[in-house]
């Protein structure tokens, strides 16, 4: 082998020059089989590329499915806390012996990054839809905690965003397939007859937070948690994220949630639409009635099946078939490999397919909650047009479609 010089080049030097040289180069002999994959686990160029943003109790959660699947490399954490950015980023880095993972304050910063594939969202709600638009416009896929809405209008902009750029985007409520396969079974299986109604229990709805000011820990980024709400001191119970609705989390707060309503409402009322298969469709009637001293709401769907909402004497997803009429079963819709609905988002990003709670379905089932919000907030009853987003012939109640937003983060 002869250089461009004549000189003769030796095997050694050649090593040297395009990097494969071993021991005299301090580097193994031996290559791990993590780095070049197997059968069991692939290698890390074949794996889905992922990163966290919002890393408390439900994050935190979602990081360990995520960083704990053989199809996944996980390489950068997001959070506004500089605690929670170092604790999961040691968990990640543990995970892979090395310490590759990188941290970001702001969510901006981290959706640059071309070599993320996908990314989870665990943030309170007010900021879902900010960052799920973000993340589809930067090329990413992406698996948002519920409820994915916190308005009406930031539904259907995230599906819209979602369809136009092509990604793969899954609400993130599992108890909606696991928790009520038993009246999921039987309203599939035609067993009840044609279904007339499925009522939800759920609430409460959120409040007005006058919490006073405390001091901020010096290693948060308050104006950044904020972020779109109001601004508003610095209390630990209005940042807090437990999962409760009584006042000492943000879920009770109306300026980053829609309490109860919403968040256990994304389940109960997404395994309901499930239930009786209108999963895929929008209530054109939103009527408030009274009944035994008590008001609950109905809506009703183009297919003539009705949701209640706490409606007296009912429990929690039962169902009013129509006894002694047949209905042909169908198969149930369910995930698309075993492994739960984590399993289920990887593989969707890997076959292009729709997710079990794809964004549409999951946005469905979260606008129930903020249509029994509004009818219970205005005291009445309204008509919806799902083709236009929009109450038909109702200005007031128009104008809660969605929320002001602080600068810079407009949809």
């Amino acid at each position: 082998m002869q250089s461009p010089d004549n000189k003769k080049t030796t095997r050694r030097d050649f090593l040297k020059a395009t990097g494969l040289t071993t021991v005299a180069l301090g580097f193994p002999t031996i290559i791990p089989s993590r780095a070049l994959g197997n059968a069991e686990v692939p290698a890390p160029s074949n794996r889905i590329v992922m990163a966290g943003i919002g890393l408390g109790n439900m994050g935190g959660g979602d990081l360990g499915n995520f960083l704990n699947n053989k199809d996944v490399q996980y390489v950068a954490v997001c959070d506004v806390r500089k605690h929670k950015r170092a604790e999961h980023k040691g968990r990640v880095n543990k995970q892979y012996n090395n310490s590759d993972c990188k941290e970001y304050g702001d969510f901006r910063e981290l959706m640059a990054r071309e070599d993320i594939d996908a990314v989870h969202i665990a943030t309170p709600d007010h900021w879902h839809a900010l960052m799920v638009i973000e993340a589809c416009r930067n090329g990413k896929d992406v698996y948002c905690q519920k409820p994915e809405s916190r308005t009406l209008r930031e539904g259907a902009l995230m599906i819209e965003t979602a369809r136009r750029y092509g990604r793969v985007v899954s609400g993130g409520s599992q108890r909606v397939f696991e928790d009520y396969r038993k009246v999921v079974n039987q309203c599939w299986s035609g067993e009840l007859g044609p279904i007339k109604s499925i009522n939800v229990n759920v609430g409460p709805m959120s409040q007005a937070c006058n919490l006073p000011p405390e001091n901020c820990p010096d290693d948060m980024d308050w104006e950044m948690w904020l972020g779109p709400a109001p601004w508003a001191p610095y209390n630990s119970k209005r940042c807090d994220g437990n999962f409760s609705c009584n006042g000492n989390s943000w879920r009770s707060y109306s300026d980053y949630s829609s309490g109860g309503m919403t968040d256990w409402g994304a389940h109960h009322f997404g395994g309901a639409t499930y239930a009786v298969d209108i999963r895929e469709l929008q209530p054109t009637e939103v009527s408030l009635i009274e009944e035994s001293g008590k008001k609950y709401v109905a809506l009703k769907y183009p297919n003539g099946v009705t949701l209640t909402h706490n409606r007296p004497g009912k429990g929690n997803l039962d169902v009013e078939g129509t006894p002694g009429e047949k209905r042909a079963p169908k198969p149930v819709p369910g995930y698309s490999v075993k492994g739960g609905i984590y399993a289920d988002f990887l593989n969707c990003v890997k076959t292009r397919e729709k997710p079990f709670r794809d964004i549409e379905l999951a946005v469905n089932s979260t606008a129930v909650s903020h249509f029994c919000v509004l009818a219970y907030t205005l005291d009445r009853s309204l008509k919806w047009d799902a083709a236009k987003q929009q109450f038909i012939g109702d200005e007031e109640a128009n104008r809660f479609l969605d929320r002001a937003r602080r600068e810079p983060w407009q949809l």
